[in-house]
């Protein structure tokens, strides 16, 4: 991979940044393709002099994708959204990725999907990622899809979203309660995109399924939090009624297709490749995550162990 033109859609993200870093760590040069760069600068650093380019490009937009792709050796698409048009960026954007690597004759492609895509699935967002699924295979076959469960890291929108909700509230309400989750580390998922994207020769053509050592529901993730953060809080676990009513809500807490996705768990498949296929050990949500989870508590790192 030295060397390498790596062009990442995306790239600015909180996957992206891990994934870039990755990928300069392994001596690629990476350039990152986002809607507007400039939300993309905190990548520049973790390269070398001229190891890290910027573009603008917008997925919905063939020309601009075109443009972002040309003169790449590999192509990784990692655009994705929890709202609005799910089929312009997972299916109709997707498919002008991988279009224009195919028209540019990149080696590899690697598309991020998600765990629960499905044609049949109950959620826009879940059917939206097995469309788009579909067109990278059909306009580039030897694709490497990967779908990973929940994603947790330093910057989520997972556990620390829940940790702000759990500092706050005086009774905790839990949404889908029963729901399992597997969640999985954000460097594990970028690794393992990287492995991908350096050997296309074995990973080619091979869809996988990314979760961590453990699988919790809904309930037991926040109760995992509580006591990482050190609360006294009581669980609520919020009736299917009250929860569809509250999706009914502008700006409420979930969306009506969000609420319809808590309805499948989300762990990964029985036989389904996962990161020790692609040579990537799963880290436990319990032996990192106090890492940053630590600012929740009333004290930060002062606060001392944590309650059970």
């Amino acid at each position: 991979m030295k060397d390498s033109l790596v062009t990442v859609f995306g790239g600015g993200g909180f996957v992206g940044r891990q994934v870039a870093q990755a990928l300069l760590g392994r001596g690629a040069r990476v350039r990152i393709a986002q809607r507007d760069p400039s939300t993309a600068l905190r990548v520049k650093p973790l390269g070398g002099l001229g190891q890290v380019q910027f573009i603008a490009a917008d997925i919905r937009n063939p020309a601009s994708v075109a443009r972002a792709v040309a003169g790449s050796d590999i192509v990784i698409n990692l655009v994705g959204i929890l709202k609005g048009d799910f089929d312009a960026f997972h299916h109709r954007g997707a498919a002008n990725v991988a279009k224009a690597a195919a028209d540019a004759g990149v080696t590899a492609l690697v598309h991020m999907s998600a765990i629960g895509a499905d044609p049949e699935s109950p959620s826009a967002y879940g059917r939206s990622k097995a469309a788009g699924e579909a067109a990278v295979k059909a306009a580039f076959p030897t694709a490497t899809i990967i779908r990973p469960s929940i994603i947790f890291g330093p910057e989520d929108q997972f556990l620390n979203r829940f940790a702000g909700i759990v500092g706050m509230m005086p009774v905790v309400p839990v949404i889908g309660a029963a729901t399992k989750f597997q969640p999985v580390y954000v460097a594990d998922v970028a690794q393992a995109i990287a492995n991908a994207a350096e050997q296309p020769g074995v990973h080619g053509g091979e869809t996988y399924e990314l979760g961590g050592p453990q699988v919790r529901t809904m309930r037991e993730i926040n109760q995992w939090i509580i006591k990482a953060i050190g609360r006294d809080k009581s669980l609520v676990e919020v009736p299917q009624g009250v929860a569809k009513m509250l999706a009914m809500l502008p700006g409420g807490p979930i969306t009506s297709d969000q609420l319809a996705m808590l309805g499948r768990d989300n762990v990964v498949a029985e036989g389904a490749k996962g990161l020790d296929a692609l040579g990537v050990v799963a880290t436990p949500m319990d032996g990192i995550a106090d890492k940053w989870m630590v600012r929740f508590r009333r004290h930060g790192r002062f606060t001392g162990t944590a309650r059970a």
